[in-house]
């Protein structure tokens, strides 16, 4: 009688797990690709609205989104990079099946998931921000006027 069993040996179980977080890595830099150009749709949205600004404390809080998004912008490019680094190592892993470095991908992996998932909290948190100022400065600045006539 066979010993044979139904269950995935550790080194079969190791690369299929290997190519599900290359997946989930994949679709994490289309993310942050996204995020990206979020980003930079909202930084024209607050250069459009810069010049109609004639309040001191108004250009002080753009002033200060600008500042955060441009942090978030390094710090998406960074991250970018960083999943490039780790997209590669999983290829080379995935090609050549070297379960020596496994255990470095998948600690990598989860440093980049909790990164991630800090950087798209602040994001988040920046966007509405952004759309708070602009409707307080639109109102203060009374803008909807101005730029309806």
């Amino acid at each position: 009688m066979s010993n044979y069993s139904n269950t995935p040996n550790s080194t079969s179980f190791e690369y299929e797990n290997c190519k599900e977080l290359y997946i989930l890595s994949r679709h994490w830099k289309s993310d942050l690709e996204f995020y990206k150009d979020d980003l930079r749709f909202l930084h024209n949205l607050v250069d459009k609205y810069l010049i109609w600004i004639t309040k001191k404390e108004n250009l002080e809080l753009v002033n200060t989104i600008r500042k955060k998004e441009f942090s978030l912008g390094l710090e998406c490019d960074n991250l970018l990079a960083e999943i490039t680094k780790h997209l590669n190592e999983g290829a080379m892993i995935i090609e050549n099946s070297k379960e020596s470095h496994y255990e470095n991908f998948k600690k990598t992996h989860l440093l980049l998931e909790n990164n991630i998932a800090e950087f798209i909290k602040e994001f988040r948190k920046n966007r509405k921000e952004v759309f708070k100022v602009t409707e307080y400065i639109m109102d203060s600045e009374e803008l909807g006027r101005i730029l309806d006539s």
